[in-house]
C-alpha cells in the first residue's frame, strides 16, 4: 500500500528534529515541501538527499493528486513545525486518503504547543485561532473575550503592534504572553498585561509571534 508521512520539522533550532523524522526523510521517494528552499536548508544540514517538489497553499488538487499517484512512499513538510496550519498539509492528507494511502504522522515541534507549555496560564483546554486575519479582527477579538478558555493565535511581525493595540479594549486586565522567535537565537518571551506587553514588544517587531491570552 502507498504511504504518506506528514513530517514535523524544527520551528527554528535545527537540533529539534526527531530521529524518526530524519529516518523517514532519508527513506521517502519524494518529499513535498511548502517551500523547497526552506526545507533544503534542513536537508543540507543533515546531508539528506531526496527529491523535493514545492507544494504551497495555492497548489491545485489536481497537482497534488498527480504527484501522489507517481510515488509509493511520500513525505510532506511545511516550512516549520507540524503541518496542517496555513499550509497544504491537510489537503495532501485528504487526497491521500481518497487514493487509499496509509497516512502516518511523524510528530515533533509546533509553535503553538511550545508557547502553551511555557505560558503559565490554564491550558488543560484552550482556544486556538490560527493566524490572525487581515480583516475581521473584531470578530476574533470577541471570540477571545467570550472564551472561557485561554486563547492563542499567530501574528506576523508587520501587524503585531496594530493587532495588540486593537485588542486592548477586548481583553481588559487579562494576562498576555507573547513568544517571539521561539527556539531561535533571539527567542524572547513577553508576559504581563496587554499594556505591559505592548511596551516590551514595541521595539522588537521582527520574527514570528505566538500570542496567548489567559482566560
Amino acid at each position: 500500500m502507498k504511504e504518506l508521512y506528514i513530517i514535523a520539522t524544527p520551528i527554528g533550532n535545527l537540533k529539534d528534529i526527531t530521529l524518526r523524522a530524519l529516518d523517514v526523510l532519508k527513506e521517502v521517494d519524494l518529499l513535498l515541501c511548502e517551500d523547497t528552499r526552506v526545507t533544503q536548508k534542513l536537508l543540507n544540514h543533515y546531508e539528506i538527499k531526496v527529491k523535493t517538489v514545492s507544494l504551497h497553499q495555492h497548489s491545485t488538487d489536481s497537482k497534488i493528486k498527480s504527484l501522489l499517484e507517481q510515488y509509493d512512499k511520500i513525505g510532506y513538510a511545511s516550512d516549520a513545525g507540524t503541518p496542517g496550519i496555513s499550509d497544504p498539509g491537510g489537503k495532501v492528507a485528504e487526497i491521500a486518503y481518497d487514493l487509499d494511502f496509509e497516512v502516518f504522522t511523524i510528530p515533533g515541534p509546533s509553535a503553538i504547543t511550545s508557547a502553551i507549555s511555557i505560558c503559565g496560564f490554564p491550558t488543560d483546554k484552550f482556544l486556538f485561532l490560527g493566524f490572525m486575519p487581515h480583516k475581521g479582527k473584531t470578530k476574533i477579538f470577541n471570540q477571545i473575550k467570550e472564551s472561557p478558555y485561554t486563547a492563542c493565535f499567530y501574528e506576523s511581525p508587520h501587524r503585531i503592534m496594530k493587532t495588540l493595540v486593537a485588542m486592548k479594549d477586548f481583553v481588559a486586565d487579562r494576562q498576555i504572553m507573547i513568544g517571539r522567535e521561539l527556539t531561535k537565537k533571539f527567542e524572547s518571551v513577553y508576559r504581563g498585561t496587554i499594556d505591559e506587553v505592548i511596551e516590551q514588544v514595541e521595539d522588537k517587531q521582527k520574527g514570528e509571534f505566538v500570542v496567548i491570552v489567559s482566560k
